[in-house]
């Protein structure tokens, strides 16, 4: 079995819109996840893990309206390991929240 390292995925969500992060193709591992907050004012996020692409629900959030400070980033190092159509889903207050997923796929 092969394993790839990379960046999975980046997006900037609309503001109070969830918006998919990464799509598992193939089994994968989704080591840190970077919350960056580009404005001068705090704002807050979620996180979730949808499994085989469920559709959204509470229990598969595994950060819920979390403030990260203005002009700061979090990296949250957590170890997701996903399932094929497994999915990673954003949702910020403000539409200046990037969100970066880096991991590896194994193949």
């Amino acid at each position: 079995m092969a394993t790839v390292f990379k960046v999975l995925g980046q997006v900037i969500p609309a503001a109070t819109t969830l918006t998919t992060l990464y799509t598992a193709a193939a089994p994968a591992v989704v080591s840190t996840i970077v919350v960056c907050n580009q404005a001068t004012t705090t704002a807050t996020y979620r996180i979730s893990v949808r499994v085989a692409a469920a559709a959204d629900t509470t229990k598969q959030y595994i950060a819920y309206d979390v403030s990260v400070a203005g002009n700061d980033s979090t990296a949250l190092t957590l170890g997701i390991t996903m399932a094929s159509t497994d999915v990673i889903s954003v949702y910020s207050s403000t539409a200046t929240t990037s969100f970066t997923a880096f991991g590896s796929e194994i193949s």
